[in-house]
This record gives C-alpha cells, structure tokens and sequence, in this order.
C-alpha cells in the first residue's frame, strides 16, 4: 500500500540551497509537507514555490531565491504489482527504495540515471534519461499516469497524449507538484549484469566501438580520458544476466549502501594531478579487464553511489556538470568541444558519452537522437564560463540542446533555439499555473517563467 511518512509536520525554516555542484547557493523557505493534505495547505498559501527532491540536479533547478522550496521527500511510498510489473510510487519515492521492492520481485527500472538517490518526481520533471536510451527512450516513455496538484489546489490526473503531461514531463516541475506516478518496470532474472568492456586509443574510434555495440547490448556507455592528448576511451557495453549466465550464486536481494561517505569539511581534492593519476588507473584497469565480466546492478548501473556525498570531493568551491546533446552527424562537433575542454585550465574530471535514440513526448525533454557528452569540472577558473558559451554555440548551431537538470549558468539566448518546442510548452504551463507561482532560479535565469 501506498504510505507517507508524518513526523511533526514543518511550518517553513529558511535554509540556504545549492544543487549537487554546491554552487551556487540560495536562501529559500523551506517546508516540508508529510501528506497530501499538508501539500494543498503549502499550494494554497499563496507563495512562489518550486518542489525539491533529494537535490541532486547539478544547478539551480531546484531552489527559489527569496521564495518557498517545497521538500517533498517526506511523501514516499511504494505499490508493486509483482505479476505485471506496474508500480506506482509517491512523488518522494527515491529510486533506491523502489530497487529495494522491485529487484528480489524480479523487477527493475526500466530507466535509471548515474544515481539511485532521486526522486520519482524530479526523475519525471527533468524526464531522466540512461544507458539504454539508444533502445528504451527516457523514463517518460514508460511513465502510464501520474498525479500532480497544481497551482489553484486542484489534484489532476495526467496521461501520455496531453499537454499537460508532455509538459510536465521534463518541465522542470514547473506545471505543478507530482504527487504521484504509475510506470512499467522491466523483468529480470537475476541482480547482476553481463558485461562487456573494450579500451579505445581515441574518442572517434570510441564512438564507432560504441554505436556497433547498441546494436547488440541493452545498455551502453563510454568513459573518456580527456586529460590525455588523444582522448583514449573505455566502452562498457551490458545485458542483464540471465541464470544460466551466472557462474556462482549472487544475492537474490538488492543492496544499494555506499561503501563510504565523505565528510562535510572534506577540501576540495580535484585538480591536475589527481585527475590524470585517478584516469591512467582506470585506463589501465580497464584493459585488464576487457572482454565479458559479470557485475552487480550497484556496480554497473551506480558506481558514484558508492561514495556517499561524493559531490564534497570538490570542495567549498564546488563543480559543474555540462552536458550537451547533438543530432547523428555531428560527431565532428562532439570531437571539437572535446578538443576544447581539454585545453582549459580547468581539468576534466569526468567524462563520459552516450549514444541517444528517439525523444519522448515532452516539450522540454533533453535527449534527441545523437550524441551526448557529460563532463565534470571544477569551479574556479574565471575563463570556464567563456569557453563553455563557445561550446554553447557550437551546440546551438549543430541544433543540439544542453540538459535543464545540468545546467548552472546557460545564458537564456540560447533557450529558444535549443528547445523549439518551448512556446507550445509556455502555453501549456500557464494553463496549468495561470498565477505564475510555479518559478525557480533555473526558470528565471533562463526566462522559461517570469
């Protein structure tokens, strides 16, 4: 049955906010509604609000500088069907409790992104995307209905085929607060996974290894040493394992703990040096291990996961994620903005790419069919931002877009022209938030909202 927890409920603290890339931080009112109805008296109060989850988009997505954040991870709780595989979760569901109902049932997400500790809600509001994307869409492909309280207090039901569901999928919660979601699990056999690793000399012939291996994995992604001058790769390419794949026994229950977890006053560990020692080991380890292997789920799908708040690696001074999409035929400019991150002062810390298939029916939603490229960086270098508008406008002209969820500092020029569908989405949403309240720093930024 479907629960929420209830511990005394919160009238509203200020705190200050960050995404996961720790900046940049704003000062909010906090509240945190327990059920359903704790959520309409929130709604109904009459303030600028944005919803949060667990806080793991990279930038300002989910913060309201001045204005309230709604925490809505005390509404959670999980419904599995065991014999069909239909879930329904509440919106603050995290995607590791719904593992730990669906997987010893035989089930898993049929899309899940590099960590287990989102919430169903954003998931759906920034219409996540995986390593099976070229095969299986986002997670909006397999979403069947969902609920959401807009702005004026009323509960409504979305299905695929509306405006207000394809604006609500990748809309960045801006059309109202998901309360809760039904969508179809995949089956599986066992917890673990087959597969198949190669170690690439260079990027081009990277993304040559990995558009012939989604002809034949399910899941596929690519590592990229951008701190070496040839951009040498390592292509991880999977199935999940059948039994009689299985050499030993493997647990039959899901484990999804982090091995450990850094500290708050963790300095900031990421630069030069590190980043070229930690990729010459994991090059090296790489071409050890190439060939057919068998992992856990965690190990394969989460490997972050492992190391709790791993974002404090970075320090005080934080990082950013910038990940760009472009159409198949432009993997010349994949190449380029490759060329010219790696001369930046800034090391890349983490890099890595993805083959993407057709789009869902969100007018927001990121992925295209193409190429994507997600890398990490260090804040700090005063010329970052100039060299990552360069690449905007590299995107921009390839008709490629930059992800929403990611995004800390996209100037709003390039919006329009990235998402074409985004005056047919405006419409939408003031139908549903006809007031404006529904607003965030992303969406101010960028002028989605106003």
């Amino acid at each position: 049955m479907l629960t929420s927890s209830r511990p005394v409920p919160s009238t509203g603290e200020w705190h200050s906010l960050s995404g996961w890339g720790r900046k940049p931080s704003t000062s909010s009112r906090v509240v945190r509604p327990h059920d359903l109805a704790d959520l309409s008296n929130v709604i109904a109060d009459g303030t600028d609000q944005i919803a949060r989850g667990l806080g793991r988009s990279y930038g300002d997505a989910a913060q309201l500088a001045g204005g309230t954040v709604v925490d809505m991870t005390a509404i959670r709780g999980v419904d599995l069907d065991p014999e069909s595989g239909v879930v329904t979760a509440m919106a603050g569901t995290s995607l590791n409790e719904i593992l730990e109902v669906s997987v010893p049932q035989g089930w898993f997400l049929p899309v899940t992104p590099g960590t287990r500790h989102v919430t169903i809600g954003g998931a759906i509001a920034a219409d996540v995307h995986g390593k099976n994307h070229h095969r299986d869409g986002s997670l909006g492909n397999h979403v069947e209905s969902l609920q959401m309280i807009i702005s004026d207090g009323h509960l409504v039901d979305l299905r695929p085929g509306s405006d207000p569901f394809a604006s609500t999928l990748g809309g960045m919660g801006l059309t109202g607060l998901i309360t809760n979601a039904t969508l179809r699990l995949t089956p599986i056999e066992t917890t673990a996974m087959s597969v198949h690793t190669t170690a690439m000399p260079d990027l081009a012939t990277t993304m040559e290894e990995l558009f012939e291996s989604d002809a034949h994995y399910r899941y596929s992604v690519a590592w990229a040493d951008l701190s070496h001058r040839k951009v040498r790769g390592l292509v991880m390419a999977a199935n999940h394992a059948t039994v009689d794949e299985v050499p030993g026994p493997l647990p039959a229950r899901y484990r999804g703990d982090g091995l450990i977890s850094l500290p708050d006053w963790c300095p900031g560990v990421v630069n030069h040096f590190t980043v070229d020692m930690f990729n010459r080991m994991w090059y090296a380890l790489g071409r050890r291990r190439t060939g057919r292997r068998i992992e856990s789920l965690g190990s394969f799908f989460y490997p972050l996961d492992r190391i709790g708040v791993w974002n404090r690696l970075y320090g005080e001074m934080g990082f950013l994620q910038y990940q760009f999409v472009v159409p198949l035929g432009h993997e010349d400019t994949v190449l380029e903005i490759a060329g010219m991150l790696m001369r930046m002062p800034t090391p890349v810390s983490l890099a890595v790419l993805k083959r993407m298939g057709e789009a869902s029916p969100g007018y927001l939603t990121f992925p295209m069919p193409g190429w994507t490229l997600a890398v990490d960086m260090p804040l700090g270098d005063p010329d970052l931002g100039r060299t990552l508008d360069e690449c905007d406008s590299k995107v921009a002209a390839a008709g490629g877009r930059i992800y929403l969820a990611k995004d800390s500092r996209l100037r709003r020029e390039f919006v329009e022209e990235m998402y074409p569908n985004l005056s047919t989405w405006r419409r939408a949403q003031a139908r549903l938030d006809p007031e404006g309240r529904l607003r965030s720093n992303l969406s101010l930024r960028l002028g989605l909202t106003h």
